[in-house]
């Protein structure tokens, strides 16, 4: 008789899964509610009804678990609205860190601010890189791609960072919307003439 293996993996999986939300889903709520990362490792587990064994197994430490709170919420709330009208997409960003203004804001201004930076650039980078190759095609080279659409990245990051930690309060997605549609519509007109060539 031959065993199977193969049983006791997907229930683990849904368990590790489960409890990987709940530590993130609770790293969000109490990081925004006191609009501060100074919480603790026990408090995360506590409020995610887990042991803090699980969230060391799961994250390794807590700025880990925190960082990829931040990326979970932006790959599952922010990323599917960038795929379609570039103002849509333009409007989708701004509500989206307004809406978790506070927990962006205490990642932002906390030890966690490079990483956090770094790895959404990482997220966002890809999808200005395809947006320049169309828009270069064969006039600009791939290393030529990859300088502008980090640049591109980087400046859009640091704008976005400013609103979210030092704008006014409430935020206004839609007038923010408005400033990035200007400033899209200024690198776009030189990129257009660059392109030109």
């Amino acid at each position: 008789m031959e065993l199977d293996w193969t049983t006791e993996a997907p229930a683990k999986d849904r368990r590790v899964r489960r409890s990987r939300a709940a530590l993130m889903r609770a790293a969000v709520e109490l990081v925004s509610e006191r609009d501060s990362t100074a919480v603790t490792v026990s408090e995360i587990a506590e409020a995610a009804d887990v042991s803090r064994q699980v969230l060391y197994q799961q994250f390794g430490d807590r700025d880990a678990l925190l960082l990829e709170a931040a990326l979970d919420l932006v790959r599952r709330e922010l990323l599917a609205d960038l795929s379609g009208d570039e103002d849509a997409s333009l409007l989708a960003l701004g509500r989206h860190f307004a809406a978790h203004r506070r927990f962006y804001r205490a990642l932002l201004t906390g030890a966690s601010a490079f990483a956090l930076n770094k790895a959404l650039t990482g997220l966002f980078l890809p999808i200005n890189r395809q947006h320049l190759g169309r828009v270069f095609g064969d006039r600009l080279d791939a290393q030529g791609v990859e300088d502008l659409a980090t640049f591109l990245t980087g400046g859009a990051g640091a704008v976005v960072n400013a609103w979210v930690v030092d704008g006014p309060d409430p935020l206004d997605p839609q007038e923010f919307t408005g400033r990035l549609v200007r400033m899209r519509s200024v690198v776009g007109a030189m990129i257009t003439k660059e392109a030109r060539r």
